[in-house]
């Protein structure tokens, strides 16, 4: 793949050594390029502007500046920007906030290169990364056993489209993929996803991810 067709990406991080670093490792890569480095927020909204990003690989601690703060600027700055976290922050509720936020997926600083180019390409895929540690304390949260019968109870008011759609969204595909491949609008998925919510007492996409992974209503990744 040539660079003019590559995935590009925008680094947003204070650390110069990182963001070299980073920038080094994923441009080994020779379908990934690094089309801008920003430390802040301002320089991260003024370079997704210009460069028109498909990726930005977010970090949350910028010093003085949390990127989540602005992980909303960023989603409405570039159409269709897929954004991955990379943390050295291991607090759960840190990780649901960025995904609750729009982010796709998140990578910790201790995991391998290669963890985080495999990360990279399965979110510009369209895909949810979920950090193992994450998804297994998540899925302790969820699976206490006096739970159980209360959950098959929630589960059992879903409808077969309802399903449909819970196991896509757990897949990774967006509201418009799901619609296609449904053959429905996109109002009518996001009319499912509002009702699943509410049948199984989610807030958001992650949480109903890893609530489909602990009670066995799709195939954990």
């Amino acid at each position: 793949m040539s660079k003019d067709s590559a995935i590009k990406i925008l680094i947003v991080d204070d650390h110069l050594l990182v963001r070299t670093g980073l920038r080094m490792l994923i441009e080994s890569e020779p379908d990934l390029k690094v089309v801008g480095q920003a430390s802040n927020r301002s320089e991260a909204l003024a370079l997704a502007k210009s460069e028109q990003p498909d990726l930005i690989l977010l970090d949350i601690d910028l010093g003085s500046e949390n990127g989540l703060d602005f992980l909303p600027e960023l989603t409405d700055t570039v159409a269709g920007v897929h954004v991955l976290v990379l943390t050295g922050l291991r607090e759960i509720e840190s990780h649901r906030r960025a995904a609750r936020l729009g982010a796709a997926g998140v990578v910790l600083k201790e995991h391998a290169a290669d963890v985080l180019l495999k990360a990279i390409k399965k979110v510009q895929a369209g895909e949810l990364w979920l950090d193992r540690s994450m998804m297994g304390s998540l899925l302790r949260e969820m699976t206490q056993p006096p739970k159980i019968d209360a959950e098959a109870a929630k589960i059992a008011t879903l409808t077969r489209r309802e399903r449909e759609v819970l196991t896509l969204v757990a897949e990774g595909l967006k509201n418009r993929d799901i619609a296609a491949r449904l053959f429905i609008s996109e109002t009518t998925v996001t009319h499912h996803l509002s009702s699943v919510f509410a049948k199984l007492g989610v807030s958001d996409r992650l949480e109903l991810v890893i609530y489909a992974f602990a009670n066995n209503l799709a195939k954990t990744p």
